[in-house]
């Protein structure tokens, strides 16, 4: 039996594998071999390449500058329309009641004395139940009452019917200082439907009439004055329309039994 000679022994190569998974791949996201110099470089140079985002810059503070114009616009607007409301109330309202308002005035008419509505045509001298009278039977020609400044007393039964026709009457005490009497002669000069006159025995310095209405006061510059004016003047006539031109323009007491004056209306009226 012959032996056989064993030959070379054979060593298995080696081959390197590197990690994997189980199915033989890289695990995900790691790199299969080394990064370069250049590599690394590059991604670097990726980041400085991007534009950097500019801030938004809030400012902290309010403008107030435009709000408060707006504010001033607001309420100028509502005082115009306030006021505008307010002026249509009061131009509504009657000429009786705005008298009724002002402090002082003495209302007549409430009164019903006969002898002061009565509107009778009458000659001669008349008894009359104020001082200075507001009402009563009056002399058939009217005193002149445009604007007309008489600087003596005069009559009256022509003055009274002025009132009728719807003129303010102001009286003044005589002997009243000048300046004052100046005061009250500028809410007359030029002003249709007044007149002014001194008063004999005048218990208060002024004395404001229309008919059926008066106002007494110490005062000339009494604001009270105006508003009487303003509310009764034309308003308070009994005989809408009547003249104030074309009157009497004498002064001084009527002559008894006489009809004085030129101006005149129908009787009874």
């Amino acid at each position: 039996m012959s032996m056989s000679t064993p030959g070379p022994e054979r060593v298995p190569s080696t081959v390197k594998v590197g990690k994997t998974t189980g199915q033989g791949k890289p695990p995900a996201g790691k790199s299969t071999g080394n990064r370069t110099a250049s590599d690394r470089q590059g991604a670097k140079g990726g980041k400085k390449g991007r534009k950097p985002v500019t801030p938004v810059k809030v400012s902290g503070g309010r403008n107030w500058g435009p709000i408060a114009v707006a504010g001033v616009v607001v309420l100028i607007a509502v005082g115009i329309i306030g006021y505008g409301v307010y002026a249509s109330v009061q131009g509504s309202r009657e000429w009786t009641d705005k008298m009724a308002d002002i402090s002082g005035v003495v209302n007549y008419r409430a009164q019903k004395n006969p002898k002061i509505d009565d509107r009778t045509h009458k000659d001669g001298a008349q008894t009359y139940v104020t001082s200075p009278p507001v009402g009563g039977a009056h002399n058939q020609s009217w005193q002149n009452c445009m604007g007309d400044v008489y600087t003596e007393p005069i009559a009256n039964e022509h003055a009274v019917h002025s009132l009728e026709h719807g003129a303010v009457w102001i009286t003044y005490k005589q002997g009243l200082a000048a300046d004052q009497v100046d005061v009250l002669k500028k809410k007359v000069e030029g002003k249709d439907y007044m007149l002014m006159s001194p008063y004999a025995g005048l218990d208060k310095n002024v004395s404001v009439q229309v008919w059926g209405y008066q106002l007494k006061t110490d005062d000339v510059n009494d604001g009270r004055i105006d508003d009487f004016i303003s509310a009764a003047r034309v308003k308070a006539s009994l005989e809408p329309g009547a003249a104030c031109s074309s009157g009497n323009t004498t002064t001084g007491p009527i002559t008894a039994g006489a009809g004085n004056g030129t101006g005149m209306d129908p009787a009874g009226s």
